[in-house]
């Protein structure tokens, strides 16, 4: 359902005022995408302004890399040509317990924005709804910098995730494929102001994974403003940065890592429950957003 307001943002300027922010061509299919698709990520709203939401922003251009893959979520609806919808329960909560059904009616685009709403709600014998939308067989890269600008949920239970898998995750199945999550946040207890990263691999057939985080200063949370989480993938590495602060990295060259050398599809989803948050409890208001302003995929020249 489109919304008719949206929290905790500032005011739109003209488009005058961020004209180069306007219309960014995307080259089509970076490192095995769509192919000879080309892309235009148009980031104004229906009215033919560019909105600004507090917080951070990346640069636009980065020295020695093309623009190869993006989605400023300007309209009114999801670009399913991109991006598809998974639906459901899954098997005993999606791997983890979850408690949410995932439903497409809880994404929608509004003011260039991605909306994922968790809400308490009764449906398919659960108790919560939210979204979970993949770009699998439509997008996936291999190397490059990513970068995802987006505001976090907020409350016990609420576990918002920015991740990728490996393309071939349909016929090798997980840890196989490799996991790599950009971004994973706990809410509840205080924990809003910590973002983790991770990496999961299969070692000889057992379950490997290596997994950093970055707490932010005092008084911030991940649900007060937007940041950006990105990615900085070669052969050699995958780096993780919060608003351009460097806060892990895994080098990739061991031959039981080789799934990081392979191409990646983008996950995005809110999950309410599970193993790690916990369920959600009388403190817990819904709903609650995730909103992403933007994904940026470029790749070296």
């Amino acid at each position: 359902m489109p919304l008719k307001s949206l929290p905790r943002f500032t005011k739109k300027v003209p488009i005058a005022l961020f004209a180069t922010l306007a219309i960014t061509a995307c080259g089509g299919g970076g490192g095995g995408g769509s192919g000879d698709t080309t892309y235009t990520c148009n980031s104004t709203d229906g009215d033919g302004e560019t909105p600004f939401y507090a917080g951070y922003y990346t640069r636009e251009t980065y020295s020695g890399y093309s623009l190869v893959w993006c989605d400023e979520f300007s309209g009114n609806t999801l670009n399913q040509s991109d991006w598809n919808f998974e639906t459901g329960t899954g098997d005993n909560g999606w791997g983890n317990n979850e408690l949410q059904y995932y439903k497409q009616d809880n994404t929608s685009v509004f003011k260039g924005v991605l909306i994922i709403e968790a809400r308490k709600q009764d449906f398919g014998g659960a108790n919560y709804t939210s979204s979970r939308i993949t770009t699998q067989k439509k997008q996936s890269f291999r190397y490059g910098r990513i970068d995802i600008r987006a505001q976090l949920p907020e409350g016990q239970g609420l576990w918002p995730a920015l991740w990728m898998l490996g393309q071939n995750f349909s016929s090798v199945g997980w840890p196989a494929a490799g996991e790599i999550d950009i971004m994973e946040m706990v809410g509840g207890d205080g924990r809003e102001d910590t973002v983790h990263a991770h990496t999961w691999w299969s070692n000889n057939g057992q379950t490997a994974d290596y997994g950093g985080s970055y707490t932010l200063a005092a008084g911030e949370t991940l649900a007060s403003a937007f940041h950006v989480f990105s990615l900085e993938w070669t052969a050699q590495s995958i780096i993780w940065y919060i608003d351009d602060i460097q806060f892990h990295i895994i080098d990739i060259t061991p031959a039981g890592l080789a799934a990081f050398q392979e191409e990646f599809f983008f996950i995005f989803n809110v999950a309410v429950g599970g193993n790690w948050p916990g369920s959600p409890n009388a403190s817990t208001v819904f709903p609650q957003r995730m909103l992403v302003d933007y994904i940026r995929v470029f790749q070296k020249n």
